[in-house]
């Protein structure tokens, strides 16, 4: 069964990190032009990745990414 709580915990920090992807592709256009699907791979990766250890660091993380 899913945990509601947790889902509500997290879908926000989820809709940011979309969000983030959107925004930092289209900064990257919009100063180097047109880039190609590897790239725009690699720049998508940046910030999934990138998104969870920010967000610990700067103390917003919702309780259900604590490290146990």
């Amino acid at each position: 069964m899913v945990d509601t709580e947790t889902l509500k915990e997290v879908l926000p920090h989820y809709v940011a990190m979309f969000l983030l992807v959107f925004l930092a592709l289209t900064v990257v256009r919009a100063i180097v032009g047109e880039i190609g699907f590897w790239a725009e791979l690699v720049v998508i990766a940046v910030v999934v990745f990138a998104y969870r250890p920010v967000v610990h660091r700067l103390g917003v993380a919702p309780a259900a990414w604590e490290r146990r």
